[in-house]
């Protein structure tokens, strides 16, 4: 009986003696190919827009993937995704804060959700051209408000452009402040711009990019706003009749990465990806400008009536408005606003 408890015994102490010895070894080996894995493995960047595949911004993004996956010799691809695929701007820059998606390209209004401070963008009448917002968002001002989006997880590399806003309707032609007068204008669902066209004397009506189009075929609302190439490529012309270049708002693009992605990234890859989302910016910028040119030509030759703005009406329009912005100051940000507004005037010099 003793032999056999013996017995048993040793048969036992083997046993947990292998058991041990293969575990420490299949830890050892599962280490040693993770290590393996993550030196040899290829990141994706899953990058996506709101606006379709023939705006400049989604050429923007091509230009972003040709050059990410030249300089990282494709350790880092990219995947690009158009015309809300991945969602609205404001669904995928949640989407990089989980983590979940590695780049988007918003606008600044959606973002002021995140940073409040970005609602300086929406001030009607802030940039007088296209040079000098370039100057002030590429400079110490612009540079400051993309820093703040870390405390959101988020990285803003670089600003992009979606372009001046534009007035369209099916009413009539809008020269002054009076034709604005009970007009139902689609805007954003945006306080300042709601407050900004109630002061110009229309009727603004906050909904989703999506219905706008049949909204507009069904006299829901009169009219909209965006940038000229955003107006033809969503064919507005089919139920607009008038467009006049009001330039009330010059909205930026902001290009964002996720932060928990970027922290990821070798010192290499993050100069990298800044340095190709500030050239992709550049030529985004060159096209979108281009693309706003001809397709303001195209709009006419679609039959809608253009009408341009005098100095002395917009002068108008940005004194009917000028209340607005004192009571928005406190809440995007006193220090801001007087900073923009300062670099305003250096960039005008």
């Amino acid at each position: 009986m003793k032999k056999l408890f013996g017995l048993l015994s040793m048969v036992l102490l083997i046993t947990v003696l292998a058991a041990c010895g293969n575990g420490g070894a299949e830890s050892s080996s599962g280490e040693g190919e993770s290590a393996s894995g993550d030196s040899g493995e290829t990141k994706t960047i899953k990058a996506g827009i709101g606006l379709n595949s023939d705006h400049p911004q989604y050429k923007g993004l091509l230009k972003f993937k040709e050059i990410v996956e030249e300089k990282t010799d494709g350790a880092i691809k990219v995947d690009t995704y158009h015309s809300g695929q991945l969602g609205d701007d404001r669904s995928m820059t949640e989407a990089l804060q989980l983590g979940t998606q590695e780049v988007v390209v918003p606008s600044t209004a959606p973002l002021a959700n995140f940073v409040p401070e970005f609602s300086v963008f929406d001030i009607p009448f802030l940039f007088p051209n296209e040079q000098v917002a370039d100057e002030v968002l590429d400079g110490e001002v612009g540079q400051e408000l993309l820093g703040k989006l870390e405390e959101q997880n988020l990285v803003g590399l670089a600003y992009w452009e979606n372009g001046f806003r534009d007035l369209t309707n099916s009413e009539r032609a809008v020269a002054s402040v009076d034709d604005f007068d009970g007009l139902k204008i689609r805007t954003m669902e945006n306080d300042l711009h709601l407050d900004a066209f109630k002061a110009l004397g229309a009727n603004p009506t906050p909904m989703a990019f999506t219905e706008l189009f049949t909204a507009m075929q069904q006299g829901t609302v009169d009219g909209q706003e965006n940038p000229y190439a955003t107006i033809y490529l969503q064919k507005f012309y089919e139920v607009q009749d008038h467009v006049s270049n009001t330039h009330h708002i010059y909205s930026p693009f902001v290009f964002l990465m996720s932060k928990s992605f970027y922290d990821g990234l070798t010192e290499d890859q993050q100069k990298i990806m800044k340095d190709a989302a500030v050239e992709a910016g550049k030529h985004e910028r060159k096209l979108n400008r281009e693309a706003n040119e001809k397709y303001l030509k195209q709009l006419q030759e679609e039959g809608m009536e253009y009408t341009e703005i005098s100095d002395e009406a917009r002068q108008e329009m940005v004194d009917a408005v000028a209340p607005v912005i004192e009571d928005y100051k406190s809440k995007i940000g006193e220090e801001t606003v007087d900073k923009v507004y300062k670099a305003i005037e250096e960039a005008q010099k």
